[in-house]
């Protein structure tokens, strides 16, 4: 089945280089076994014209924030909502997780408490798993229809579904070490110093990023005819 990536950013060009762009990174975390991708970089102002042109959609990270006044970000609202009218699956990571809340009715700010940065433990019924973040904005207000399903003690709503065919997670689950060890690298400027020496010291440690993976995975794949 073929899997829209909706990229709503860029990666910082030194992170690029390595683990190459928002594209290539979520199709190799969902693998190519199950799905095929096409990349619509509505941070660009590129959006499908169609929803045949996919069984499935992946919303993106992004460094903007979901309740910016950007020439793109009603546009991509509209389209969630088509999306979740159609009855396609829909899957959002971080950025991806709060514009579909905020598509649906609920509210995004920036978290009073400041950054998640690198691991932390989430909370999935009666599983705990580990998983790195990387955000200052927080889902603080679910859509009616939202149902979560994960949180921590830093982030309330970090996994929520509408319904059967529409997951998002606050949690990065394509981020593992190496993008982890760039992040607080190149993009660490504006997060404290302890958040980030913290982080730098798990990036040893092992992460459940399978499990969210999952999770979406099956998601998308009550798209498939």
């Amino acid at each position: 089945m073929k899997i829209g990536i909706l990229k709503c950013g860029h990666m910082a060009e030194e992170i690029e280089a390595t683990h190459g762009d928002y594209g290539h990174l979520y199709a190799r975390m969902l693998g190519d076994a199950d799905f095929e991708y096409v990349v619509f970089a509505v941070v660009d102002m590129e959006f499908p014209t169609s929803l045949a042109e996919a069984d499935g959609w992946l919303i993106t990270g992004s460094r903007h924030g979901a309740y910016e006044d950007l020439p793109w970000i009603a546009p991509l609202e509209k389209l969630i909502r088509q999306i979740r009218d159609a009855g396609q699956p829909l899957v959002g990571i971080c950025f991806g997780h709060q514009i579909i809340a905020k598509a649906l009715g609920g509210t995004v700010e920036k978290f009073v408490d400041g950054w998640a940065v690198g691991q932390h433990i989430y909370q999935l019924g009666e599983q705990k798993i580990v998983a790195n973040a990387w955000h200052q904005d927080q889902v603080t207000q679910v859509p009616a229809g939202g149902n979560v399903l994960g949180s921590s003690t830093f982030c309330d709503n970090a996994v929520i579904a509408y319904g059967d065919k529409i997951l998002t997670v606050q949690a990065h689950p394509e981020f593992g070490s190496a993008i982890v060890a760039d992040l607080i690298k190149y993009r660490g400027v504006g997060v404290p110093d302890v958040l980030l020496k913290h982080a730098q010291s798990k990036l040893s440690a092992d992460n459940d990023n399978a499990v969210l993976i999952e999770m979406l995975a099956t998601t998308l794949k009550k798209g498939a005819s």
